[in-house]
């Protein structure tokens, strides 16, 4: 996938996560993108090791499957950020 199309995955699946994921996250457009971009490498991860059963580091596509993928991760890399923030600020 070229690099135009991991910006676009990225600042959808990263906004959509941002606006179903409770509280604030805060950050601009690049954490946006950068969020959305590991959130399609953890779900697309994820979704091929439940698929097939083996680890393969991969990444969602840009199709409506793969930005649903994208979304899930996102989702989960928020929750594994401020769960990374909660415990640096204690």
């Amino acid at each position: 996938m070229n690099i135009i199309a991991w910006v676009i995955l990225g600042l959808l699946a990263g906004a959509i996560a941002k606006a179903i994921y409770p509280g604030s996250q805060g950050g601009g457009i690049l954490s946006t993108m950068i969020l959305g971009i590991v959130g399609a490498f953890i779900g697309g991860t994820l979704f091929t090791l439940f698929r097939t059963g083996t680890l393969q580091f991969t990444a969602a596509t840009l199709s409506i499957p793969g930005v649903l993928v994208a979304i899930i991760g996102s989702i989960i890399a928020i929750y594994l950020w401020t769960l990374f923030q909660r415990s640096s600020r204690v």
